[in-house]
């Protein structure tokens, strides 16, 4: 998982402002990559990780060791149904190749957005979607393991529904892979327009 979707995560990770002092969730931390490079860009920032798989929580532990001594990362075994963190804590959650397995989408989003600080972000990044260059050969695959299989429009709706403004989504048409972005609304109870 660290090899494979290290330049999709690159790319994703693109769509989002990465200040230097975030704190920073990482659902489905998987092997600990995508933490280690949000630690790069966030140099002064905290980050968390969440998986619910014990070995994915020891792999990303030990990569991500020097960094846990620092105090500047934590890893977590939990569920993104039943996140262990209060209210309002994130400025910015990130799902990576994670979004499909999730036991209850719509819920879980809401649950993501507890977690997150008024204005602060969720971004999705994965490699297929519904509609997207290789979904002919990945759609089987899909619905063997029984994973949300969504379009862009889908993935718009799952955010807009869930709470989130701001909800754009981007496509890389010759990689087929998907990035959708959302923020949970201001303090302020202003609306913002959806884009």
């Amino acid at each position: 998982m660290n090899f494979s979707h290290s330049d999709l995560t690159d790319w994703g990770l693109q769509h989002v402002p990465i200040e230097k002092q975030l704190t920073i969730l990482d659902v489905g931390c998987g092997g600990g990559r995508t933490i280690e490079k949000l630690a790069a860009m966030s140099a002064d920032g905290v980050i968390h990780g969440v998986d619910y798989a014990a070995g994915s929580v020891a792999a990303s532990s030990a990569r991500n060791a020097e960094l846990i001594k620092k105090g500047r990362v934590q890893i977590h075994r939990a569920s993104v149904s039943q996140l262990p963190f209060p209210d309002n804590q994130f400025d910015l959650v990130t799902a990576v190749e994670t979004q499909y397995y999730w036991p209850d989408l719509p819920n879980d989003m809401r649950e993501i957005l507890r977690v997150l600080k008024p204005g602060g972000t969720l971004i999705v990044i994965a490699e297929h979607f519904k509609g997207g260059k290789f979904d002919l050969v990945q759609l089987p695959v899909m619905k063997l393991l029984r994973s949300s299989h969504l379009s862009l429009d889908d993935h718009r709706t799952l955010f807009s529904n869930a709470g989130y403004v701001q909800v754009q989504t981007f496509d890389e048409k010759s990689k087929g892979w998907f990035c959708g972005v959302g923020q949970k609304p201001p303090a302020s109870g202003k609306v913002v327009e959806n884009t």
